[in-house]
């Protein structure tokens, strides 16, 4: 059989992505919103914030009910916040640079049980101990053009923030289904936070304290985005994507 050399690569992937995940597709219709269009809801009061081109840029490609697919461009320096894809699957490949992801899992039994809070430095305030989560660190990788997809699923890595290493990036992101706040897939952002027991790391290397803390329980506290964080938007350029 002949091979389909004129089919755009970016239309082969998208047909793969909904092949892949149309079993995942919502009960309830209702339109879905980009992660790009969440981003942009940045605090309108960091007016110094505005004036200045976004650190992130989404280049929207296509979306459907089953999936959405678009390309995140970096500038050097820049970082998307430890975020949640709740109910989600995900794949970012990276296309141009070199970027660190960090993973995270959500665990059970938050304090809504009424347990006594951990002993975090600095303490926290009494009112912000409903927005702690207990999770656990599962990976620290370096992702290039040459390395594979990162993956993630509503289990497995779904919480994760994005670094740019030595220079901008860009990569492909996928998530199957896609954010929806009206269906519980709305994007909520967290902090890593330090606890009493996790003091005296003097004397130890790297590699012995990432060790340590990828063996270790964290917690971590959902925040509002960060007001230095957002996203701007620009056309996608490339062939277009249709089913």
């Amino acid at each position: 059989m002949p091979r389909d050399n004129k089919t755009p690569l970016i239309q082969k992937i998208a047909k793969q992505a909904h092949t892949t995940f149309e079993g995942w597709k919502p009960t309830a219709s209702g339109d879905n919103k980009l992660f790009a269009e969440q981003q942009e809801n940045f605090n309108s009061s960091t007016v110094a914030a505005e004036l200045q081109s976004p650190p992130v840029t989404y280049m929207h490609i296509c979306e459907t009910e089953v999936f959405s697919m678009g390309v995140f461009l970096l500038r050097s320096g820049a970082s998307i916040p430890l975020h949640d894809h709740p109910g989600m699957n995900g794949m970012l490949k990276v296309l141009y640079g070199k970027v660190s992801v960090r993973c995270f899992d959500k665990l059970e039994n938050n304090l809504s049980d009424g347990s006594a809070p951990p002993q975090l430095e600095p303490p926290l305030a009494m009112y912000q101990t409903s927005s702690l989560r207990r999770s656990v660190l599962r990976s620290v990788v370096e992702l290039s053009e040459t390395s594979g997809p990162c993956l993630l699923t509503p289990l497995r890595d779904n919480l994760h923030q994005i670094d740019t290493v030595e220079g901008p990036a860009a990569f492909l992101d996928i998530l199957a289904p896609p954010y929806n706040p009206d269906d519980g897939r709305d994007c909520h952002y967290y902090k890593v936070l330090q606890t009493v027991s996790q003091g005296g790391t003097e004397g130890k290397s790297n590699e012995e304290q990432q060790g340590k803390e990828k063996e270790e329980e964290t917690w971590l506290l959902e925040i509002p985005q960060p007001d230095d964080f957002w996203c701007g938007g620009e056309a996608y350029p490339g062939p277009a994507v249709s089913f």
